[in-house]
């Protein structure tokens, strides 16, 4: 069943899935075909339009771009125009002084070496991936400038900019008609630090706010509570970055915490993270990164439901609230 509810993007015409999906490592050369495009036929059937790739995902960096865009090419090249379709460039991609950070010079090569792999004409948001603190920062928001009126991407977004450089930034856009649509960050009950600058920020401005890791790499959903880590998760994947043995122990206390609410609140650990995202205030989607149908059917049945009562809310605020 379809319950997916859209949300406006900051001051712009776009609307948003509450749910989206993000395509970092769960569509890689070494993922199965069939449950990439499984995911896909799933996604569009559950409302979930927005496809959020960048030129680095995969692994290999790359191969995520290949897979949809020859996805997109065959059976689902009729759909183009329901679909909400990102990519980002910012970090390594090709050896030499050109293939990394926010040049004017790698940030346009990017765009156009994703596009071929994409198979598009056009992306509709070409993002900044991330801040570069070598490039000026009227650079960078020239480069995106330049992507919007080329025709390449429609919008132009941030992701992992911090509060003061992405308020200069989107006061550069704005200068050069060009405005921000949308800002990418963390988020999560693990990790509320966005709320101290970078949600306050995006709020100020009127910008859309698309948060990354709202399940915690897997934390928050409840399949590490035994202590064990089940063969496929991330945690024992070499190529994964972020989640490891030792991060899943350090939040160990924290996820008991939360898991024990949602158990008296009768829900789900994966809708009750998802949930409470989508209350807070400025979200306007929450990208999540399922590797299969089943995980994307359970994340995309927390859009569309009532918020979460006041004192599972103030309960949540105590147990996880930065300090």
């Amino acid at each position: 069943m379809n319950t997916m509810l859209y949300r406006r993007c900051g001051r712009s015409g776009v609307l948003l899935p509450e749910i989206s999906l993000g395509l970092w490592h769960n569509f890689g050369a070494g993922d199965d075909p069939a449950a990439c495009r499984a995911m896909i036929a799933c996604a569009l059937e559950r409302g979930i339009c927005h496809f959020d790739l960048a030129d680095n995902y995969g692994p290999p960096p790359g191969s995520a771009e290949e897979r949809f865009g020859s996805l997109l090419a065959g059976e689902f090249a009729a759909h183009r125009d329901e679909m909400f379709i990102s990519t980002k460039a910012g970090h390594l991609m090709w050896p030499g002084p050109y293939g990394d950070w926010g040049s004017r010079k790698h940030l346009l090569a990017g765009l156009d070496q994703s596009l071929k792999r994409l198979r598009l004409d056009y992306v509709d948001v070409f993002y900044s991936h991330r801040p570069d603190p070598e490039t000026p920062i009227e650079e960078t928001v020239g480069a995106l400038v330049q992507a919007v009126r080329s025709g390449k991407a429609l919008y132009a977004g941030l992701s992992k900019y911090p509060p003061e450089l992405f308020r200069r930034a989107c006061a550069l856009l704005a200068e050069e008609k060009v405005p921000c649509l949308i800002h990418q960050y963390r988020y999560n009950l693990l990790d509320r630090s966005c709320e101290i600058g970078m949600l306050p920020a995006t709020r100020e401005q009127q910008i859309g706010s698309i948060v990354f890791s709202p399940l915690a790499q897997g934390m928050l959903t409840g399949k590490y509570r035994t202590g064990s880590l089940p063969a496929d998760s991330r945690a024992r994947r070499a190529d994964s970055p972020f989640l490891n043995t030792e991060r899943v122990a350090e939040s160990a206390a924290a996820v008991e915490r939360i898991a024990a609410l949602a158990d008296q609140a009768g829900i789900s650990l994966t809708q009750l993270a998802l949930r409470w995202l989508l209350g807070r205030p400025g979200i306007t989607s929450v990208l999540i990164g399922a590797r299969n149908v089943t995980q994307l059917e359970q994340c995309a049945d927390a859009a569309g439901l009532p918020p979460l009562d006041d004192d599972l809310l103030r309960a949540l605020d105590d147990a996880t609230r930065p300090s």
